[in-house]
C-alpha cells in the first residue's frame, strides 16, 4: 500500500512541485546562479516525470479517459511550461544586462519577460486546453483594437520607454537638461516615465513620449568631466598682456582640470574694453559653482596685481570703475596687500600702516622652491604677483596639495603656531612676495594681546575652508581656542 502511494504519478508530482518551490523561493532567494541551475534540475526532473507516465507535455492530448486523468494532464502540462517559464526567466534577468549595468537594461528585461509569459500563456491554451491559438487571436483582434485605443497614451509612453532604452541617448547617473530648460540627474527609467533628480533635490517625473520627442542634451556623455565658459571684461590694454593675465588665472585654479588644456580666446576691442572669454573643465556638474566662483576672484586678484582695471557693462556706457577712496589714501603696495588678506583684517589703519612699513620685498624665479617640506616658517610670506604651488612629496610621488595667488599668504600657520609646512612651496611662475618677519608681528601684538584671539579663530576658520576644499570634510573641535593658545605661546603674550 506505501509503494502504490509513493508511485502514483499525482504524488510524485505534487511532491516534486513542493520540493522545487521551497528549494526556489526559500533556500536559494538572494543566489541567481544556483536558483537557474535548481529551475533547470526541477525542468529536467518533471520532463523525466511526465515522459515515464506517457504524459508529452508539448504535444496536445489526444487520447480520450477519464475525467480524474484528464485534469491531471492538463495540470502536469501547465506545471511543466510554467517551470520551462522559470528557466527562461531566470536566464533572462541573469545575463540580460548592458554593460554590466543592471538598472539600464531592467526595460528590456520586463520586456522579454513579458513575451515569455504571453508565449507561455498561449502554450497552455495549445496544449493544456487544446483550442487553436490562431483562432483565438483572430477572434480577440476587436478586442484589442479597443483595448490599444483606451490606452494609447499609456502604449505611446511604453514604447518611447523601449526605444529610448534601445537607443540609450542617456544612462541612469547621467546628468540631462531638456529644451524647455528642466534638467536633473536620471535615477530611473520605467514603462511609463523617466524620473529626474534635479540640482535642489526634487523629483522630476517626465513620460517617456514626451521625453522622446524632446531635445536633451546630456551633460554627462561622454565622460563626466563639464566644459565651463566664463567672460570678463578688462579696461583698454594690449590684448597680448590681457592674455597673459588671465592664462595666469585658469593656471591657479584649484578647480578646473589640467587636461585638456584651459584656453583664453579675445572675442573683441574697442576704445572701452577688451573681451575676453576664459574656457576650462570641471570634473563633473557638482564643481561648476565652485570653479566659476573662484575663477571670478582669480580675475579680480590677478587684474589688480598686474594693474589691470575691470572695465564697465557695455550696457554702462563703458568707462572704468571709480577708485575706492582708502587705496587713493595708502598708495603703497603693502598697506594694499595687507588689507585684502582677511588674516589682518582686525588690524587698525594705523597698525596696517605701521606693519607695511616693515614688511620687504622678495622675488623668485620660476620653478624656485621657496621653502621644503616639514621646514618651519618664521616669516610670513604676502603674495604679491605670480602663482605658488603647495606640493607634498610622499615617497616616489608628488601630491600638489593648493595653488595660491595674488592676495593669498603662505607661512601663517608656521609663524603662528609653530606648525611645520605640510609640503614644498614651489614658485609655478616669477612670484613677487611680501616678508613679514615674527618678530615685528611680535611687537605688534605685544601692544595688543587681544590680536592673538582674533588671529585664531581667523586663521582656524581658513584652514577649515581650505581642509573643506581639499578634502571635503570639515574638523570637529575648539580650534580657534588652540591657536590662540599656541599664538599667546610663541609671541610670550599673557
Amino acid at each position: 500500500m506505501n509503494t502504490a502511494f509513493w508511485t502514483d504519478p499525482i504524488v510524485q508530482l505534487f511532491v516534486l512541485a513542493v520540493l522545487g518551490l521551497l528549494v526556489s523561493r526559500l533556500v536559494l532567494r538572494g543566489h541567481p546562479v544556483w536558483r537557474l541551475i535548481a529551475h533547470i534540475v526541477f525542468l529536467i526532473a518533471l520532463t523525466a516525470l511526465l515522459l515515464y507516465h506517457g504524459i508529452q507535455p508539448y504535444a496536445p492530448d489526444t487520447q480520450a479517459g477519464d475525467v480524474s486523468r484528464r485534469i491531471f494532464i492538463g495540470l502536469a502540462k501547465a506545471v511543466w511550461w510554467i517551470g520551462g517559464a522559470m528557466v527562461l526567466i531566470s536566464s533572462v534577468r541573469l545575463f540580460l544586462i548592458f554593460e554590466r549595468k543592471p538598472r539600464e537594461a531592467r526595460l528590456l528585461q520586463d520586456l522579454v519577460i513579458g513575451l515569455i509569459y504571453l508565449g507561455t500563456g498561449l502554450s497552455l491554451i495549445a496544449y493544456v486546453f487544446s483550442v487553436p491559438v490562431g483562432t483565438l487571436i483572430a477572434t480577440s483582434g476587436v478586442f484589442a483594437i479597443i483595448l490599444g485605443l483606451a490606452l494609447q497614451s499609456t502604449l505611446n509612453d511604453v514604447f518611447s520607454g523601449i526605444a529610448m532604452n534601445l537607443g540609450r541617448p542617456y544612462s541612469v547617473g547621467d546628468w540631462i537638461v531638456l529644451d524647455d530648460g528642466v534638467e536633473g540627474r536620471v535615477i530611473e527609467t520605467n514603462w511609463r516615465a523617466t524620473h529626474l533628480l534635479s540640482g535642489t533635490n526634487d523629483l522630476i517625473a517626465i513620460p517617456n513620449s514626451r521625453l522622446a520627442k524632446a531635445n536633451l542634451t546630456n551633460l554627462s556623455s561622454p565622460d563626466e568631466s563639464h566644459g565651463l565658459s566664463i567672460k570678463v571684461r578688462v579696461a583698454p590694454a594690449p590684448p597680448s598682456t590681457v592674455e597673459d593675465v588671465m592664462r595666469t588665472v585658469l593656471f591657479s585654479s584649484n578647480s578646473i582640470l589640467k587636461s585638456p588644456v584651459p584656453s583664453v580666446t579675445i572675442k573683441g576691442i574697442d576704445g572701452q574694453a577688451v573681451d575676453v572669454e576664459l574656457s576650462c573643465r570641471v570634473r563633473d556638474m557638482t564643481q561648476v559653482a565652485v570653479a566659476t566662483n573662484e575663477i571670478y576672484d582669480l580675475v579680480f586678484r590677478h587684474c589688480k596685481a598686474a594693474g589691470l582695471p575691470l572695465a564697465m557693462p557695455a550696457t554702462a556706457g563703458g568707462g572704468l570703475q571709480e577708485p575706492d577712496a582708502a587705496y587713493l589714501q595708502h598708495p603703497g603696495t603693502a598697506w594694499r596687500l595687507l588689507n585684502a588678506i582677511p588674516l589682518f583684517s582686525p588690524l587698525t589703519e594705523d597698525e596696517k600702516e605701521t606693519l607695511a612699513a616693515s614688511m620687504t620685498r622678495q622675488t623668485y624665479r620660476k620653478d624656485a622652491i621657496i621653502a621644503e617640506q616639514g621646514s618651519q616658517f618664521t616669516s610670513l610670506m604676502l603674495i604679491r604677483n605670480g602663482v605658488v604651488a603647495i606640493i607634498r612629496k610622499e615617497g616616489d610621488r608628488e601630491i600638489e596639495l593648493l595653488r595660491l595667488s595674488p592676495g593669498d599668504c603662505f607661512g601663517e600657520e608656521g609663524m603662528l603656531t609653530g606648525a611645520s609646512a605640510p609640503g614644498w612651496v614651489k614658485a609655478l611662475t616669477f612670484v613677487v612676495a611680501y616678508e613679514i618677519k615674527q618678530e615685528r608681528l611680535a611687537a605688534l601684538m605685544q601692544d595688543r594681546p587681544a590680536l592673538a584671539d582674533e588671529l585664531g579663530l581667523i586663521l582656524s576658520r581658513r584652514l577649515e575652508a581650505e581642509r573643506l576644499q581639499t578634502t571635503g570634510s570639515i574638523a570637529r573641535g575648539n580650534e580657534a581656542t588652540t591657536f590662540a593658545a599656541r599664538i599667546r605661546q610663541i609671541f610670550q603674550l599673557s
